[in-house]
């Protein structure tokens, strides 16, 4: 079987992808930035290699003797300073092809998002011909559509490269998304935008690693595929079965889409020049949350033969607590 290395390791997606790989024989390897990340890659089976995405060399050791790599380590918030994104998920990825390409690796699978085509406008049924947008006004989705574009653009004799774009991952073991909603709906501050009643794509976490290994098996270089888990869903309806899953109840409050837009423009005028922590809305999660993003992942079904392998009912049903 194909050795494989991996970044982002000891996230949520790479998680389970480590324990996916290593359930079909491969050899893993995966970079750690500290201890604690080293603890749970080891966990999941796979060989930690202590190092930062921020440095060739260290990318470069891990990947040696490795035929592919899965690049999932990024800077995924809605706020914070430019720089940092730009360090994390341009320099990061650039880091990530370089170091992987001197250590020889064949086939380098990128971990993009639906976000690096968000720009303030809604996603409508959009498929992978759609522009990336790297200025876009929000530094996640700026900087994740600039790394996306130094990936395919890397594409060559020796390096096969491509992006795998899920939408919305979700699913137990999230450590990001769930807990920071319920963490809103505790404090009192979440509140659904214009009713939250448009329609959005998720992909489940099973789905998403479906999607890498499909990818890294099938998938042509130079290219992008979107995954997700195979029909779109209103949001608010989808949200509110997430948060009941914690034994916690949604809350009713919606904000018109006007004021919830007015308050990001000056919440975030205000805490550049610079206030502590961040605004009560960013321009990242306004989108986000208030526009429809809609999905056609037909070139996926088509050039990787990828079908969800997990339903919502079964995801939702394996989070309850």
């Amino acid at each position: 079987m194909a050795s494989a290395f991996v970044t982002g390791g000891s996230g949520f997606i790479g998680g389970r992808l480590i324990e996916r790989l290593r359930s079909e024989g491969h050899e893993v390897r995966a970079l750690a930035r500290s201890q604690r990340a080293e603890e749970k890659i080891a966990f999941r089976g796979a060989e930690p290699v202590r190092g930062e995405i921020t440095d060739r060399d260290a990318v470069r050791r891990g990947a040696e003797g490795c035929e592919l790599a899965f690049h999932l380590a990024a800077r995924a918030d809605d706020w914070g300073r430019w720089s940092e994104f730009e360090r994390d998920n341009v320099e990061g990825t650039r880091n990530a092809l370089e170091g992987c390409a001197a250590a020889g690796v064949r086939r380098f699978v990128h971990t993009g998002t639906e976000a690096s085509l968000m720009a303030g406008s809604p996603l409508v049924q959009v498929d992978e011909t759609a522009p990336l947008r790297p200025d876009s006004k929000a530094p996640y989705p700026a900087t994740k559509a600039k790394a996306e574009r130094l990936v395919l653009d890397s594409a060559r004799e020796g390096l096969e490269t491509l992006s795998l774009r899920p939408r919305f991952v979700w699913g137990k073991g999230d450590t990001t998304l769930l807990p920071n909603i319920l963490q809103l709906v505790e404090s009192g501050r979440f509140a659904w935008i214009g009713g939250g009643r448009q329609l959005t794509d998720t992909a489940h976490v099973e789905n998403t690693v479906e999607g890498l290994v499909l990818a890294a098996e099938k998938g042509r270089s130079g290219e992008a595929y979107f995954v997700t888990d195979g029909e779109p869903v209103v949001f608010r309806e989808f949200v509110s079965e997430l948060i009941r899953t914690q034994r916690v109840e949604p809350p009713s409050r919606s904000v018109p889409a006007g004021v919830a837009a007015a308050l990001m423009r000056a919440g975030e005028a205000l805490w550049r020049l610079p206030l502590p922590g961040r605004p009560p809305i960013t321009r990242f999660a306004f989108w986000a949350s208030s526009q429809e993003c809609t999905i056609d992942i037909s070139k996926a079904r088509r050039e990787l033969g990828y079908a969800p392998v997990r339903t919502r009912e079964e995801g939702l049903t394996g989070m309850r607590v």
